[in-house]
C-alpha cells in the first residue's frame, strides 16, 4: 500500500458519520461569518469558533479511527506492505496528535 490510499466510499458508516458534521461545520462557520457583519463581541466569536474547531477535530478523529479500522481489514498483505502501513499510520497519528 503506497500513502492513504484509502478512500471513503458513499454509503458507509464513515461518510454517513461524517457528511452531516461537515454540513453542520459549514453553516457554523456561515453563521460565525454573519455574526462578524453583524459586528458581534468577539468574544461570542470566538465561543463559535471554538465549537467549529471541536467539530472538525471530531471528524478528523472519526475519520483517522475509519481508516485504521480499513488498514486493519487489510493485514493479509506483505510484511513490506504492512510496515508501509505501519509507517504511514505513525505519520498520520504524529500529524494530528495535539
Amino acid at each position: 500500500m503506497k500513502g492513504n490510499k484509502i478512500k471513503i466510499q458513499e454509503n458507509t458508516l464513515a461518510y454517513m458519520e461524517n457528511m452531516p458534521r461537515l454540513s453542520r461545520i459549514s453553516g457554523q462557520i456561515n453563521g460565525i461569518k454573519k455574526m462578524i457583519d453583524e459586528g458581534r463581541s468577539c468574544s461570542d466569536i470566538l465561543v463559535q469558533l471554538r465549537a467549529v474547531n471541536s467539530a472538525i477535530k471530531a471528524v478528523e478523529s472519526n475519520l483517522l479511527f475509519a481508516y485504521i479500522n480499513q488498514v486493519i481489514l487489510q493485514t493479509d498483505k506483505s510484511e513490506k506492505d504492512r510496515q508501509a502501513v505501519v509507517d504511514n499510520m505513525k505519520t498520520l497519528f504524529d500529524r494530528f496528535r495535539g
